[in-house]
């Protein structure tokens, strides 16, 4: 199959119901209104003892900018080491300096840290100021996958510059597009863009079990979760004709 699908997952269920629907990579986060940020130590363990699908925890220490402290970057050195000893297949990073720029002296830090595993480099790159730049340093950093957007909010909106971007790599990285992808568009975007990787939440909003509900709250406690019935639909119309 030559396209592939990762999903991000934003709990343990949902990393299983991507194993299960067929998707091949795993992209494990936590706070999904937040943008996604690293996942627990038990949350990263467990999903290790129980997918045999590629694994790569996001390393992103809270939400917000890509702009990030000394004492946040040890974090995610710290964080980088944990994924290595516990057997991820990779790790997903982003940093960007303060005038938009890949801070390339820290990413290649954590991705000499995290070597032999692979690295993504999140959509901070929407946010830096030349991508054509941006993407030649994260080559010269060792990345190998892109997420991106093509620098708005959704990859079907940002699909020219994604297009850009597929060719200029020329095979020497991988764009993969994500945001707002999903089984309306997939075809859509696989014709505009170019490209041969693709990153969906497939999510959907399930309601509680819960059989009591404290009126008094007024909080809706739906989680997010991805959708098996979205992640088939998607890869049925990735398969090649």
């Amino acid at each position: 199959m030559p396209f592939k699908l990762e999903i991000c997952s934003f709990n343990l269920q949902s990393a299983l119901i991507a194993q299960q629907a067929g998707a091949q990579r795993v992209e494990l986060c936590a706070d999904p209104e937040g943008g996604g940020t690293t996942p627990s130590l038990g949350v990263i363990k467990m999903a290790r003892a129980k997918l045999q699908v590629q694994l790569y925890p996001i390393i992103r220490p809270r939400g917000g900018d890509f702009l990030f402290n000394d004492e946040e970057f040890d974090i995610m050195m710290n964080d980088v080491a944990l994924c290595k000893q516990y057997g991820c297949d990779g790790a997903v990073i982003g940093m960007l300096n303060a005038d938009g720029a890949i801070d390339k002296k820290r990413c290649a830090k954590l991705v000499e840290l995290a070597y032999p595993l692979g690295i993504t480099f999140h959509r901070a790159f929407d946010w830096c100021a030349n991508p054509f730049e941006a993407m030649e340093d994260i080559i010269g950093i060792g990345c190998e996958r892109i997420l991106t957007s093509g620098q708005k909010p959704t990859a079907l909106e940002g699909a020219a510059l994604i297009n850009e971007l597929v060719r200029q790599a020329d095979n020497r990285i991988v764009i993969m597009p994500g945001s707002g992808v999903r089984a309306n568009n997939i075809v859509e975007l696989k014709e505009k863009t170019g490209a041969e990787e693709f990153h969906t939440s497939a999510r959907a909003l399930v309601k509680t079990n819960m059989q009591f509900i404290n009126e008094n709250m007024h909080e809706d406690l739906s989680c997010v979760m991805a959708s098996d019935n979205e992640i088939t639909s998607i890869l049925q119309l990735l398969k090649p004709e």
